[in-house]
Formats: C-alpha cells, structure tokens, sequence
C-alpha cells in the first residue's frame, strides 16, 4: 500500500505541533545548541565521578587519529600494559602502523579469495554485492589483532612509527579499494573465460605485489629485523640487538591467545545463550586465528570482566561508543540524555531490538582498566579510550554500570575464568553466522 504526504496531512502535523507546550522555546533551545546539549542530564558528573575501587596502573593513553583501528590499538594496549608491568617501563607503545600494514595485505588477499570462491555468482548476488561494499577497510576484531601478531609477530612504535596515511586512512582506503575493485573485474572475467588455475593464480599474486608497494609508499616497508633499547623507570639502560618482530612477541609481550575467548551477550532471539557461534566473513588472515564468540547471560559477561580487573588484567571490549556518550567530558551513560522528554514521544529500545533493527552496532573497541565496586556491585568502569588526552580524563572515559548493560557486546577473558558448562560450550560445533549479522 502507498501513501503520499498530502496538504491535509501537513496540517494535521502543523496543528499537532502548535498543541505541544514550549515547543517555539525547545525548537529554539535545539536549533542553537543542539540536542544532546539540550537534552542532556545534568546530574551525570556525579554519578561518573573518575575513582574505582579497582585501578589498574596504566600510562598515557594512545591516539589512533582519524583512523578505524581501535580493535588493533586496544589489542596492543592490553600487551603494553603488561610490558609496562613487567618490565617497569612507563608509556611504552607497540607500532600499530606495522601491524596495520600486514592487516590491509592480509585482507587484500582475503577479498581476491572471496571474488574467486564468488566468481560464478551475478554482481547482484547477496555475499558478492557484500564483498564489493567493502573490500579492504581498517576496522576489525580481537581475533584478527591475534591473527595477526600470531603470523607477523610485533615492534615497538619506534621501529614502525604512524605515518600520515596510519593516521588519517581516507585517502589510502579510496586508492585500495578502487584497485581491488579494478582487480575484481578481472579475475571474474578470468574465471568466466574458463582460464587455468596457474593463469588466475600468477595474476592474483601480480595483484598483490601491486598492493604490497601501495601499502609500503604509504606506511613504510616493515622490518625484517631491528635493535630494541629503553629505559626503565629507575633509569636502567637495556639493550638487545638483531630481534625480529616475531623474536621480539616471543621474548617481550609472550601471551598464550588461545587461552582467551570473545564473550557476548545477545539476547536476539535468534541466538542462544551457552551457545558456541562463529563469523567466518570477519576472519581477515586466511588460515588464520577463527574469530568464535560464546554467548552468555549479561550478568555473566559482567562478572566475567570483574573478575579479570581483579587478577590485575585489562580487558579489550566491543561496544557501541556513539550512544549515549559526551565525548569531550569522556562520559558514557544510559540516562545520560533525555531523548523521549525533549521531543514528547518514546525513543527508547530494548536491546535486542537494537541489534535485530541496526540501531545497535559493534562500533568500537576501547580498554577496560578500572571498576568500581559497591557491595560487590559494579556502579560505574574506567575505559581507556583511543582518542588523545584532549577528551576525558587525560584520555580516560568513565562509564556507568547502565551503559554496559546496554552498549557493551563483547569482552576478551580467559577461558579458566568460565564455569565448566561455559568451557564445555567452547567444544560445540560452533554455528555459522551469516556476514552481515549484527555482532559482525
């Protein structure tokens, strides 16, 4: 059925408007300072007071600029950190940059594969017009973060410093991703014209040779090997020379990541709770470490990331940090803004709702390094952001115990921290979800 706005219906909505009270003073009040600042609650300065009961010690906070890296940031903040601890180094730094080079060759090689597994689909079909939508991107997941340190291993940013295309991605991911689309054509109509295995194979490397240069003219070719040197915080000299980057994870930042698990928590109706799935369409390194998510009750995922903060470890979580959020005060609250009171009708959602209608999205990942405990009962987290110190405090959010319930989906925890029904979950076959799921 179609219905086209007509005059009686514009002024059935004047007239509905000119019955609301004050609506000439709000529709000022919003028109000059904008919603959230009209709508916002004043009282959130109380309750996202920054002191916990649980800090852990942490440094300076990174900045990933005007880049989507968050995942892979705060992947190596939680590996800093422990550096830090270990070796009594303040704000000492991992190169994302170096990382972020092996992810868009790493992920090029992915989409050649997709074309090709694709390649007898019409453009129009679903998976290939979802490959095409975004063939190389610098977003990703925890597990593409392990993927990649596993294969690549890692260097301190000194080695590998950001570049202007690391920091500000926009220019390069256009350049990319017009090539790959370019080379797409190609290798399609190379599989339609029923060419060799040897001839698409010899042109899929061709292909990545090209991207190989395109990413060294703008991040800088990765070394082979290097000299690492710092300084402790008692001022203690330490050298050691002829690491490779792989040397350098096993010696320095050695962690076993196969003795961690994605935890979510999706009330959708189409999972279920200790149930076992996996998103095959986000594993970005072929063969590489298989992204798996075990979803779990919301107290669960909660207590799960309590009690990691209290054997002393950072936790990389997923989260959707444009909701509810005042980015310069750094705060992250559900009853932050009166939505529903400003405009007169209901703007809210359960959250299931939210993931099934895109409302909701996995929209970036930051570091919990703090929790504050009442009776044993979360109020409030410390969140280490990636946005520079400009914002927060000194870069740190402070986030209430609502907006985890809402806006947190997953949490990286140890397998030994779940209950032997959850670890008997992790041996189930997992389910396939489809790419473009919500938690994708």
């Amino acid at each position: 059925m179609t219905q086209e706005i007509t005059h009686d219906n514009l002024i059935k909505m004047r007239t509905a408007l000119a019955g609301v009270p004050q609506a000439t003073t709000l529709k000022n009040a919003v028109m000059t300072n904008g919603i959230n600042a009209v709508s916002q609650r004043p009282d959130a300065a109380v309750t996202l007071d920054p002191t916990y009961s649980i800090d852990l010690p942490t440094g300076d906070v990174s900045f990933q600029k005007k880049s989507g890296r968050c995942w892979l940031f705060a992947t190596l903040n939680t590996l800093r950190h422990d550096f830090e601890q270990k070796y009594h180094v303040k704000n000492f730094e991992l190169s994302q940059n170096y990382l972020s080079f092996w992810d868009r060759i790493e992920k090029a090689n992915l989409f050649y594969e997709k074309i090709l597994q694709t390649a007898d689909k019409p453009i129009t079909d679903r998976e290939v017009a979802f490959t095409l939508a975004g063939p190389d991107f610098d977003g990703g997941q925890w597990d593409n973060a392990v993927a990649l340190i596993q294969k690549y291993g890692a260097v301190p940013k000194s080695v590998m410093p950001e570049t202007y295309n690391s920091d500000l991605t926009t220019e390069f991911n256009g350049t990319l991703n017009l090539k790959l689309r370019k080379d797409a054509i190609q290798l399609r109509q190379l599989v339609a014209d029923n060419a060799s295995e040897e001839l698409i194979s010899e042109t899929r490397t061709g292909f990545l040779s090209e991207i190989y240069r395109l990413c060294v003219y703008a991040f800088g070719e990765p070394v082979e090997t290097f000299d690492f040197a710092y300084r402790d915080d008692n001022q203690n000299y330490h050298e050691d020379r002829g690491l490779t980057p792989k040397s350098f994870y096993q010696k320095y930042l050695n962690r076993n990541f196969d003795d961690y698990i994605t935890v979510v928590s999706s009330p959708q109706a189409n999972k279920q709770y200790n149930q076992l799935y996996s998103l095959a369409s986000q594993n970005t390194v072929v063969e590489g470490h298989p992204m798996r998510l075990l979803n779990l009750p919301p107290d669960r995922l909660k207590k799960l990331a309590i009690q990691s903060l209290q054997n002393g470890e950072t936790i990389w979580f997923g989260n959707d940090v444009l909701a509810d959020m005042d980015r310069q005060k750094g705060w992250l609250d559900r009853n932050l803004y009166d939505y529903s009171g400003l405009f007169g009708f209901d703007l809210t959602m359960p959250k299931d709702q939210r993931l099934d209608y895109r409302q909701g999205v996995v929209s970036h990942a930051m570091t919990f390094t703090g929790v504050d405990l009442v009776n044993d009962q979360p109020t409030k987290w410390k969140v280490e952001n990636t946005w520079s110190d400009k914002v927060g405090t000194k870069g740190y959010f402070s986030m209430s115990d609502a907006w985890f319930d809402d806006y947190v989906y997953e949490v990286i925890v140890k397998k030994a921290y779940l209950t032997k029904e959850e670890q008997a979950a992790l041996t189930q076959i997992p389910i396939k979800l489809d790419p473009w799921d919500a938690l994708q």
